[in-house]
């Protein structure tokens, strides 16, 4: 089964944002394995520590003197500062917070972790979680493997697993949605045909205005084209790197259909930037724009009661198909505490955790019944970008997803911006894709 083909509920993605770094690594009053070197012993984890601290369950308790370092995101900080407060309350185990932005976060594990020097829980995009798997940094998620998927979505589940294997604790998920300024369109369009046909009245390049905008030469956006008309990235679920569909008949369908929607938006893809696109969307010379939760809180000041999201257009009468990223916590392998750790990761990936997430930074949770809380259901915004979510499909977490990136990111431009042969481009894309995968120099 291809990864299109992923039965996925309720889950958005995660790109991760760009955060400065500002944390440094464990000192001794973290949980780390510098006396030892080495990873901790899994086993261990499923025996309780002998200490007078509340156990989550009957199976874990934190061992007795444990402290937890966790790197966590700048934007989220204010989320990990009240969880890291709940959890001393409950368990007795002090809980230090670094900054690291979470994209960099399984590079500073790889450095860091043998020495005895990175977080003992750390928060990274799921399509990162191959590289830490296949590199043992990480500790699976076992004492609490059947809870967390049975409370959370099947594409949450999906995004923290690797080789069969759950690793990770999915705490939030993204994925991105059309915001439109109602004031100048009553209605979202349903499908990308509506979004020309609107964009012929709005558009006029002279003024800088344009129907529609979102970052046409990146493929988190780009890949909607290709998987809502029968493309995918990799087979087999997204972990069969040698079965390629990026230039398959149903991605040159979509891409086609991408092409033709230059007509409402004539500008080169180096020409859009987030910057850019948020300056001309919040003072009305864009009246549409394709992107994520991060943007809802500068969009709502902006327009106000103006702002209306719903789910991406339609393309060629099918349900746009968006790209998924979830955000997870990961225990690291050669942490000191592999029962506070565990703890701590599954603690704040709860229900009420990731409620308070919502409620902090406007996350979209990944567990089902946070999902149904009136707080999520009853939000217009985060409930549209959980409707989208529905249709969205996980980054795949295999390692060779690095290799996609680029060739991608340089196929779409050629396209839309030189009117290169959709299949042409992305047969280019998807040798060059093939060469880095199998080591090619």
């Amino acid at each position: 089964m291809k990864l299109k083909k992923l039965m996925v509920i309720t889950a958005a993605v995660s790109m991760a944002a760009s955060i400065t770094a500002c944390g440094s690594g464990n000192n001794n009053n973290g949980g780390n394995a510098a006396a030892t070197n080495a990873p901790a012993d899994t086993a261990a984890t499923n025996a309780p520590a002998t200490n007078s601290g509340e156990a989550v369950t009957d199976e874990v308790l934190p061992e007795e003197g444990a402290s937890l370092v966790v790197w966590e995101s700048k934007e989220e900080r204010k989320f990990a500062e009240e969880i890291a407060k709940q959890f001393t309350e409950k368990y007795n185990v002090p809980v230090k917070i670094e900054e690291i932005p979470p994209p960099d976060q399984v590079g500073k594990l790889t450095q860091d972790g043998p020495s005895g020097l990175a977080a003992d829980v750390i928060l990274i995009p799921h399509d990162n979680l191959g590289k830490a798997a296949s590199a043992s940094l990480l500790l699976p998620n076992d004492i609490f493997a059947e809870q967390t998927k049975a409370e959370n979505t099947e594409a949450s589940i999906v995004g923290s697993s690797y080789d069969g294997e759950l690793y990770g604790y999915p705490r939030a998920a993204e994925t991105y949605a059309l915001y439109y300024n109602k004031k100048l369109l009553p209605e979202a369009p349903k499908s990308f045909d509506d979004v020309l046909a609107f964009s012929k009245t709005f558009t006029n390049k002279d003024q800088n205005k344009y129907g529609i905008m979102w970052e046409v030469g990146n493929m988190y956006y780009g890949y909607t084209f290709i998987a809502t008309t029968g493309g995918y990235l990799f087979g087999k679920d997204g972990t069969d790197k040698d079965d390629i569909g990026l230039n398959n008949e149903g991605a040159i369908e979509g891409l086609t259909a991408f092409a033709k929607i230059k007509e409402a938006l004539p500008v080169k893809s180096g020409d859009i930037s987030a910057d850019i696109k948020r300056a001309l969307f919040t003072s009305g010379d864009v009246a549409m724009d394709i992107t994520g939760p991060w943007e809802l809180a500068a969009y709502k000041e902006a327009l106000g009661d103006d702002l209306g999201v719903a789910p991406v257009p339609t393309i060629n009468g099918k349900q746009a198909i968006t790209f998924s990223g979830i955000k997870i916590f990961g225990v690291n392998a050669y942490t000191q505490y592999p029962n506070a750790a565990k703890l701590y990761a599954h603690f704040a990936s709860s229900k009420d955790s990731q409620l308070t997430l919502n409620k902090l930074v406007g996350s979209i949770p990944t567990n089902n019944e946070a999902l149904a809380d009136p707080q999520i259901t009853g939000d217009p915004y985060v409930s549209a970008f959980a409707e989208q979510a529905k249709s969205s499909q996980p980054m795949p977490s295999i390692p060779e997803m690095g290799n996609v990136w680029a060739p991608v990111n340089a196929a779409l431009p050629e396209i839309w911006d030189n009117n290169a042969d959709p299949k042409t481009a992305m047969d280019k894309a998807v040798q060059q894709i093939k060469d880095l995968n199998n080591g090619a120099q």
